[in-house]
């Protein structure tokens, strides 16, 4: 049989860590890319000009090299130059927001720029401040017409998480390398962890799919 099954359940403590290791920091850095995200495309789009070019600069540049690299850098480039050490989980967490946010933040600009000109002049108008009428007015209008691609960001952040082994952060291929060398018993290893990942992007992708149709046919959205 190819797939041998005592792998999974002789380690099966060591899985649960690894998994539980994954969620948390896919949760972390989900949470702190989007909010580093929203910042980044409203920088993009302000009429500030200094942070529209921050905003232009901080996109182009991290979308350009490879998560790996904006990895070691955190972890060994970072307290080169700042002194400011951080444990690997730490530094894997960080790598994953950065990277994240700056594709995050061409998404939500891409959902700014597709709300009506006329809603930022109407909330203008009514007294909001610039920062007000994008959070309160501008902000909620583009994220629910950038749910698909948002969604589709939040399951790479997902997989992406598995760079937290290259910094030997306790993340579940991390403890699938660790079972790998127990068990040397590769392919059963690595369907498992497979799976395991399967559990946490399956529903996320439905969760996503209920949103985008939730919005879509305008249930439970109020007028």
């Amino acid at each position: 049989m190819l797939i041998q099954f005592t792998v999974l359940t002789e380690h099966l403590d060591r899985y649960f860590i690894g998994f539980g290791g994954t969620v948390a920091a896919s949760v972390i850095s989900l949470i702190a890319s989007f909010i580093l995200g929203a910042v980044i495309a409203v920088f993009r789009i302000t009429p500030i000009k200094p942070l529209q070019w921050f905003g232009t600069a901080y996109v182009e540049f991290i979308r350009n090299i490879p998560l790996m690299l904006i990895a070691i850098f955190v972890l060994v480039g970072l307290p080169l130059l700042t002194g400011a050490l951080l444990v690997p989980f730490a530094a894997g967490l960080t790598a994953l927001t950065v990277y994240t946010s700056a594709f995050i933040a061409e998404v939500i600009r891409a959902g700014i720029q597709a709300v009506p000109a006329g809603q930022m002049e109407a909330a203008r108008s009514s007294g909001l401040t610039y920062i007000q009428a994008m959070r309160h007015v501008i902000l909620p209008q583009a994220i629910k017409l950038v749910i698909p691609p948002l969604g589709n960001q939040f399951l790479n952040l997902v997989k992406n998480s598995s760079i937290l082994t290259v910094l030997s952060a306790p993340d579940l291929m991390y403890q699938a390398d660790l079972i790998n060398s127990d068990t040397f018993d590769t392919f059963s290893t690595y369907i498992f962890a497979a799976a395991f990942y399967l559990l946490l992007t399956i529903p996320l992708s439905f969760g996503i799919r209920f949103l985008e149709q939730k919005y879509q046919t305008g249930k439970g959205v109020e007028a």
